[in-house]
């Protein structure tokens, strides 16, 4: 198998989140020659792929997704975002860091652990194809229940999330915060501008309300997680005629929330500073995924381990950024590290991986495996 050219085909796949649009149909063909249990299971909008090898002792599970965000302006594009070129040793595409070339690194790994070693453990694989999407298409961890109940168990999880800053696996996830998003609409009074006394004007009404929502502390973080951030990132409001107040206001925003907080606390404190102001609104909620930690250092010390063995460095453990694959299995009590390429590009214009780099992390997943059999 090929790594370069694995990754190339996933890359050259458009799969906009959340659908698959064949990646799984290239990576259950080479699943299958590796003689893993392959089936495709559905959930609402999303198919996911789930392949097993082994039939004793614990299962590690390779966590990841093929869905990809939409390109942007596609003549901001060096190179085009579904071809794959490569180019000083870079290959570019949307998903070549996030996460296509680390799933195609850890098909490798297994290619070559499974030629030459004794397995004594389970190996699951377990895809989807709406990580960068909504929940209204199906997220995993509905799946995640139904596979637990009817007895499947994943003990120890990787993610593909490109977690490295610098310098390939200089760094590692152990946790991530939870992300809380709503959207507000605030009820005024439409009228013609030159009359202030017939109308209530929204956007004169928010502006009490972003001064407050910006200087408010809602938790002090601890050790592993900054402390819950709160931002805007739209906000839409007019007729688009020049000379009439709008009735109404939409603000979008969002909550990432560490282990100091819970969504229900950030719900009840965010009305309670609307209904304070004495605002006519609208709201709702969607949760994305809440904060999940591994406390145990059995699997990260078999990851760490790892890296050392292969980079001659030892990682550092940094819980920051969005939210990940990881999330979703809370469901299973898993221990969780996420280790991949290096973030720098990802969602970005001209997104790219290094190949090297991808090799490395080859390497480092065939260690893992090999740490995991001793």
């Amino acid at each position: 198998m090929n790594l370069e050219k694995l990754t190339k085909q996933l890359i050259e796949i458009e799969s906009i989140s959340p659908n698959d649009a064949g990646c799984f149909d290239i990576l259950e063909s080479a699943l299958c020659e590796m003689n893993f249990s392959c089936e495709r299971i559905s959930y609402k909008n999303v198919e996911n792929l789930y392949a097993v090898i082994g039939s004793e002792g614990p299962t590690f599970c390779f966590l990841g997704h093929t869905d990809v965000v939409p390109t942007g302006p596609l003549d901001k594009w060096t190179y085009p975002p579904f071809g794959g070129e490569i180019h000083n040793d870079h290959m570019y595409g949307r998903g070549a860091a996030d996460m296509k070339g680390n799933i195609c690194a850890f098909i490798e790994a297994l290619e070559t652990f499974l030629s030459t070693e004794k397995l004594n453990f389970r190996i699951a694989v377990l895809l989807t194809s709406n990580e960068e999407g909504t929940p209204e298409d199906g997220f995993i961890d509905e799946l995640l229940e139904k596979l637990k109940a009817r007895g499947e168990t994943i003990d120890y999880c990787l993610v593909g999330e490109p977690s490295s800053s610098s310098t390939v696996a200089d760094t590692i996830r152990i946790g991530r915060r939870g992300s809380l998003s709503g959207k507000l609409k605030i009820i005024g009074k439409q009228g013609h501008i030159a009359y202030p006394e017939k109308f209530v004007n929204p956007i004169f009404l928010i502006s009490d309300l972003i001064k407050i929502l910006k200087e408010k502390k809602w938790d002090e973080g601890n050790e592993h997680f900054q402390p819950t951030s709160f931002q805007i990132s739209n906000i839409n409001s007019g007729t688009g005629a020049g000379n009439i107040v709008p009735g109404e206001l939409i603000m979008d925003f969002n909550f990432r929330f560490c282990s100091e907080s819970t969504s229900d606390d950030l719900i009840t404190s965010f009305e309670e500073i609307l209904n304070s102001l004495d605002l006519k609104y609208e709201l709702d909620w969607s949760l994305s995924g809440n904060p999940f930690l591994t406390t145990k250092d059995f699997f990260i010390n078999k990851v760490i381990s790892a890296i050392k063995e292969t980079t001659g460095r030892e990682p550092i453990i940094n819980n920051g950024g969005g939210t990940s694959d990881g999330r979703f299995m809370i469901a299973m009590d898993a221990e969780i590290v996420e280790l991949g390429p290096l973030n720098e590009s990802i969602h970005k214009i001209d997104e790219n991986v290094s190949l090297n780099d991808l090799k490395t992390l080859k390497d480092i997943y065939v260690n893992l495996l090999k740490n995991l059999s001793t």
